[in-house]
């Protein structure tokens, strides 16, 4: 439909998973796209698979030079940036009485410290170029309420739902719209580590954990990086330009706000 022609994206944490299906449905729209990621090997690959509307950057979401440079590479190559999807993120899970700071300190660096600051930096390249830009942000269902096992990075996907309200009331002025998306349970290879989580914590055979989460699903599966693609051109395109400050849910229909 080439709802996103000759728009360029940045996307964060895309050298797989949820952000490459985010990187392969915008090009199908007919936007350029920057694959960042901190695995700088797997996103040229990636890149390569896609083709010349494609290019990977190295970035580490919790070094500010990483993402200024990131930011200097994409627009270098493809001009100016009109989407941010903020993606790169990770998971950590353990009983109250064992959550250990470090591991809390690196979930909220690379969550919500990276989101802030690439939204920052990528927000202020917008405003300096004149783009009427699109920031998407990933949450999660886990924002939405607490789980007994997984205290961090529910408070940290809830900081994120915060942080997509604060950053969308403040920038609309400048015309940039931002907004997030908060999906469930979405299979994939991260899912290996969630499950070994789980079986580690709550004493459950490898890969119990999926199914029992899978089962309670009311659609009937685990989402798949492809179940959000839809929400997220929505979201870049001029057909959500009056929406703003909102983060939904895409988790079929595990939370309903």
């Amino acid at each position: 439909m080439n709802r996103l022609e000759g728009k360029t994206a940045l996307i964060t944490g895309a050298a797989r998973g949820i952000g490459l299906a985010f990187a392969k449905a915008y090009v199908a729209e007919g936007a350029r796209v920057a694959l960042a990621d901190i695995d700088i090997a797997r996103a040229q690959d990636a890149a390569l698979e896609i083709g010349t509307s494609a290019m990977a950057v190295e970035m580490n979401v919790t070094d500010q030079q990483s993402i200024d440079e990131a930011i200097a590479r994409t627009a270098s190559r493809f001009g100016s940036i009109d989407v941010l999807i903020n993606n790169a993120a990770i998971f950590t899970a353990a009983p109250i009485t064992e959550i250990d700071r470090s591991d809390y300190q690196r979930v909220f660096d690379i969550n919500v410290a990276g989101t802030l600051f690439t939204l920052q930096a990528v927000a202020r390249h917008m405003i300096e170029h004149q783009v009427k830009g699109r920031i998407i942000n990933m949450a999660s269902q886990a924002g939405r309420r607490g789980e007994p096992l997984v205290a961090v990075y529910c408070a940290s996907k809830a900081a994120v739902i915060s942080l997509t309200q604060s950053a969308g009331l403040n920038l609309i002025a400048q015309g940039i719209n931002v907004n997030a998306i908060a999906p469930g349970v979405v299979d994939g290879e991260h899912w290996d580590g969630v499950d070994a989580f789980f079986a580690k914590h709550e004493g459950k055979e490898p890969g119990q954990k999926k199914r029992e989460v899978a089962a309670a699903v009311p659609y009937g599966r685990m989402g798949r990086a492809e179940d959000l693609t839809g929400m997220a051109v929505f979201l870049a395109s001029d057909d959500a330009k009056y929406i703003v400050a909102q983060t939904y849910n895409v988790d079929g229909g595990n939370w309903m706000s």
